[in-house]
């Protein structure tokens, strides 16, 4: 398996592409997939907010567009452009709902300030009491 660190340097590269003229603040996702994939992910921002886009979604719908259901983990980091990161990203809480619907709440999310300063929870621990397919599906 992927090791945390090599997951967190993609997540990084990641960051570079994003769009972000309006809150300047970059983030880079890389989602490793249960077949050994990585899937990555930026922000995207839009003049009018609400059509942006997180990094963590980018990368899951991106999976998801190719067939991918089965995730492994999921690496964040993110900051202010032309700042040094002081601190952890977590996801959102729309990214997090997104998440719980394909990834089990088992789901190491590693949030990190650079490749050596992670923060790693559980997807269950983010989003405790998740709603989820069971919850319709019975």
């Amino acid at each position: 398996m992927m090791e945390y660190k090599e997951l967190v340097q993609i997540a990084i590269a990641a960051r570079e592409n994003a769009y972000a003229p309006y809150s300047h603040f970059k983030v880079g996702a890389a989602l490793l997939a249960k077949d050994g994939r990585v899937f990555t992910g930026c922000n995207i921002e839009c003049a009018s907010y609400s059509p942006s886009n997180c990094a963590e979604r980018t990368a899951l719908f991106k999976a998801v567009s190719e067939g991918v259901r089965e995730f492994s983990a999921l690496a964040v980091l993110g900051w202010k452009e032309g700042e040094k990161c002081t601190g952890f990203a977590a996801p959102c809480g729309v990214c997090r709902q997104m998440l719980y619907e394909f990834c089990g709440t088992d789901m190491p999310v590693i949030m990190a300030k650079n490749e050596d300063e992670l923060k790693v929870m559980t997807l269950g621990e983010l989003l405790p009491e998740g709603f989820g397919p069971a919850n319709l599906l019975g």
